[in-house]
């Protein structure tokens, strides 16, 4: 038996629809759940800005598995082993942040990847990736269903973009342009023009360079924008966003009355 289909990785190589995902921050296996059930295309289960840790990681992954949106994982670096950790416990597809130069995404390319190509340990009978072991050929079809997405949000980032891109064994980036712009002396202003223009030139260099595009925002204009460009994943909100503005918008409702 092999290992099981990554549907994300399928649907951003086809690039033939927009994918839409959500953040996934609290760091609990029912909040993972409910934004698994309600739509979306893939969810993000964040561990660099959410309190996450292994064993939480797997238990929502493990409470998502029956809902069709394909779990993403980001890790808070892109350290070898907690990239081995994170596949061991059934993550498909990986969410690497703030990555800057070839030389580090083929690092990270290759701690995706087992030996000969990669240095991904061989233990995977004790993992749930594999079921434990009753997936008997998971070590031999793995490589081809891992996805791992690398996130540019810096200047250094764009100027190795090509050299980054173009990288053996990565599938896609997403952009990040809070951070970018931060990094481009525009913090908390995502929609500055020079901002704007460097997130649509970067999406087309992308996809340019035959690799599919992605981004995070909740801003419609960028969104607009990185669909135009040809992004074709897209998050667009997080669920400790939907539930701060689901409960001031209650309270403000209630008041109203």
């Amino acid at each position: 038996m092999p290992a099981p289909i990554n549907s994300f990785k399928q649907a951003i190589q086809t690039g033939d629809r927009t994918l839409f995902g959500l953040w996934v921050a609290f760091a609990s296996p029912h909040a993972a759940e409910v934004s698994a059930g309600s739509g979306f295309d893939w969810i993000l289960i964040d561990a660099e800005h959410g309190p996450n840790d292994i064993p939480l990681l797997a238990a929502q992954l493990a409470a998502v598995s029956r809902h069709p949106a394909h779990p993403m994982v980001r890790l808070p670096v892109g350290e070898t082993w907690m990239i081995k950790q994170a596949l061991d416990i059934g993550a498909q597809s990986l969410l690497i942040p703030m990555v800057e130069t070839g030389e580090e995404a083929l690092r990270l390319s290759r701690a995706c990847r087992y030996p000969p190509f990669g240095i991904r340990g061989m233990g995977a009978g004790l993992g749930r990736a594999s079921d434990f072991g009753r997936i008997g050929d998971y070590v031999a079809t793995a490589d081809e269903q891992i996805c791992l997405i690398v996130q540019i949000e810096s200047q250094l980032g764009i100027a190795n973009a090509e050299a980054i891109v173009t990288t053996e064994g990565v599938d896609g980036v997403l952009i990040g342009p809070a951070d970018l712009a931060a990094d481009m002396g525009h913090t908390g202003n995502s929609g500055h023009p020079d901002v704007m223009a460097a997130v649509d030139g970067l999406i087309r260099k992308i996809v340019g360079l035959g690799k599919p595009a992605g981004i995070m925002t909740t801003d419609a204009a960028m969104i607009r924008l990185a669909r135009d460009a040809g992004a074709c994943f897209i998050a667009v909100g997080s669920d400790v966003g939907l539930l701060a503005k689901g409960a001031a918008n209650l309270l403000a409702e209630s008041k109203a009355l």
